[in-house]
């Protein structure tokens, strides 16, 4: 409960607590064990968060519910806690700086506000605008304190492969690269992928595994090969499964077998978007 108090206001925590049977919105239903559940994702998430610091290496945290769109004092989106906002708190004991790359289809806004005024956590989320949340355009920095560590890449519907490449080394290597994180955590979702039936973003199975072993090597680079990922959304079961059996593939340093690799964004649909996020960084960053 103390480390969910750093992230979540009291009345929020005794609410969900309390609350028993019934929707909280209407995405988000508690059912009695929920509560228990929820907490033991938190838990799961820290442990992986923990084992990374101190074993210097890559975990999974294969939980559910997920959590980024859980806020300081609200839930939506599937999620009641935030894992991963309460496992980058219980690092920031023994560290200075972590990095949270948020790979989901939808923005994670309830990660974007907890950190929002934090300098010590570096926040950058690739997603699809115009979609639930409806948070997440570029011009979101952070504020006070904060501003400039708040990375925000909205994309458009069919933007894919190309297009997040072009992200990954243009904008979120240097940007991650400058802020020098101590440790990496990554919220994964696979509901980007073009198998997925809930958004309209393009990326396959290889263009994920572009984006991880980014995130793995500038672990190895960085912070000693501190990463721990944990589970966000996810809607096609085939395309769940590959990606994160992939990315634990490539944490032991095998090569994935993959099945969904058809890029269907082959010209660089997002460019304009990615140029976009570049020039309303460079304020901050060397881009």
């Amino acid at each position: 409960m103390e480390d969910l108090k750093r992230v979540h206001s009291p009345e929020f925590l005794e609410y969900l607590r309390t609350h028993g049977e019934g929707p909280l919105d209407a995405d988000t239903t508690m059912h009695p064990e929920t509560w228990d559940i929820a907490r033991l994702a938190v838990g799961g998430t820290v442990m992986a968060a923990e084992t990374a610091v101190k074993e210097k290496r890559g975990c999974i945290a294969l939980v559910r519910p997920p959590g980024h769109h859980a806020g300081p004092d609200y839930p939506g989106g599937f999620c009641y806690l935030n894992n991963i906002a309460v496992a980058a708190h219980r690092l920031l004991d023994r560290l200075d700086r972590v990095a949270i790359l948020d790979y989901d289809v939808h923005h994670g806004n309830g990660t974007n506000d907890i950190f929002y005024r934090e300098p010590r956590v570096l926040y950058i989320s690739t997603h699809q605008y115009h979609i639930f949340p409806g948070t997440g355009p570029a011009e979101a920095v952070g504020e006070g304190e904060g501003a400039g560590f708040t990375v925000n890449i909205p994309f458009t519907s069919g933007c894919g492969d190309t297009s997040f490449r072009m992200a990954t080394r243009g904008v979120i290597e240097p940007i991650v690269r400058q802020f020098a994180p101590q440790a990496i955590l990554v919220s994964l979702g696979t509901d980007a992928h073009y198998m997925d039936p809930l958004a309209s973003l393009t990326l396959s199975s290889h263009g994920y595994m572009e984006m991880m072993d980014s995130a793995l090597k500038l672990a190895e680079e960085l912070c000693e090969g501190r990463i721990a990922i944990t589970l966000e959304g996810g809607y096609n079961l085939e395309a769940l499964a590959e990606v994160v059996t992939a990315t634990e593939t490539l944490i032991r340093g095998g090569q994935p077998n993959l099945t969904f690799t058809e890029v269907r964004d082959p010209d660089y649909a997002g460019r304009r978007i990615v140029q976009l996020a570049k020039d309303i960084q460079k304020k901050y960053w060397k881009l």
